[in-house]
């Protein structure tokens, strides 16, 4: 028998004893013919046995639903079945009753098996019709429970294979950007264009290590980031000036990949690389409370921020809102005195805990 099986029998088991018990409660307490009471002995034997009866009829009418449930498609016929039982019940129960009342002693005087039958159509019949509808409680209750696991199964699926598509559109997307920039370079500084491969090389590498995860450690989206702006100020020189503030107590925090990256090639594309000036991109990781707050931050001009919407803004907030639900927040900010802030926040979830 299956674990399920042996649920119900314990669960119908445990009612029924209950029910005896309850049912011996209140003979012990009822007066019969001539102020004669029973003894507990008496009582708990007539109670108990009159419950567990009930034992095998249940279970018998879990099994019948379970292959007969009342549902479109098959109405009259479930009905027609489990009617059908229910009279069997009403019939059995009277013949056990007339048999074993020498033993239990139900009646003083045993009546005709009709009379006995009569009575237990009035006691058993709504009481069977009542097991039927807790019967289909339990089934319809298991079916909802498992359509519920279906679509909680389906739904993470979806989000896996939403989250796959949007790497398999970011990658792309990254390394066309990073091309370019390594195209301006091989007409100016052969030797710098060189450099420039070897650290895409190498950033190629380490986004292709996480490919198959939805969250890494930030220190590896770090190293990755490093990367990408070696790459970079290869091609900017002087004119990009990095500043790093990172909690190292949060080396283990878990991010999405490519999380900062986007943030950064935007800072570069639409800021610093359009100032003969050096700029300067800061990049800040610190903790408040259950958050884990990521900011990337630039000094240009300040513009609108609209312009900054594109496909690496657009496939983060899709990402974010894969992982997170609503539980996250990025903005960008144009800040007074001239560039832009990005902040971004997400629930601080560490490695280890999550292992």
């Amino acid at each position: 028998m299956s674990r399920r099986g042996w649920l119900v029998v314990l669960a119908v088991t445990v009612w029924w004893t209950l029910e005896g018990l309850v049912t011996t409660g209140q003979l012990l307490t009822m007066q019969f013919g001539g102020g004669e009471t029973l003894t507990l002995g008496q009582a708990l034997r007539r109670g108990i046995a009159s419950a567990w009866l009930w034992i095998p009829f249940s279970l018998g009418l879990f099994w019948l639903v379970e292959s007969h449930p009342i549902e479109r498609g098959s109405l009259m016929r479930s009905i027609s079945v489990l009617m059908a039982a229910v009279i069997g019940i009403v019939f059995l129960r009277a013949v056990c009753v007339y048999y074993l009342n020498p033993w239990l002693g139900w009646y003083r005087v045993l009546p005709p098996f009709r009379d006995v039958l009569v009575t237990s159509v009035f006691n058993n019949f709504l009481l069977g019709w009542l097991n039927v509808g807790v019967a289909h409680a339990w089934l319809f209750g298991r079916r909802a429970l498992q359509r519920q696991r279906q679509a909680e199964q389906l739904q993470a699926r979806l989000v896996e294979t939403r989250l796959e598509a949007l790497s398999a559109q970011l990658n792309p997307h990254f390394l066309f950007n990073a091309l370019n920039s390594i195209a301006e370079m091989v007409h100016r500084d052969a030797a710098a264009a060189d450099r420039m491969l070897v650290g895409l090389g190498e950033l190629l590498r380490s986004s292709l290590d996480h490919r198959q995860r939805s969250l890494v450690p930030l220190h590896e989206e770090l190293r990755l980031l490093r990367h990408y702006l070696e790459i970079e100020k290869v091609r900017l020189g002087e004119r990009l000036q990095l500043r790093w503030d990172i909690d190292l107590g949060l080396a283990d925090a878990l991010v999405p990949p490519l999380l900062l990256q986007p943030l950064a090639e935007n800072a570069i594309r639409h800021a610093i690389a359009e100032k003969i000036a050096p700029g300067h991109l800061g990049v800040r990781v610190r903790s408040e409370g259950a958050w884990l707050l990521l900011e990337v931050s630039d000094d240009g001009a300040g513009q609108s921020v609209a312009p900054r919407h594109g496909t690496g803004l657009a496939n983060i907030r899709s990402r974010l809102e894969c992982l997170f639900g609503s539980e996250y927040s990025l903005r960008l900010d144009s800040v007074p005195e001239g560039g832009t802030h990005a902040r971004l926040r997400v629930p601080l979830r560490r490695e280890r805990v999550a292992a």
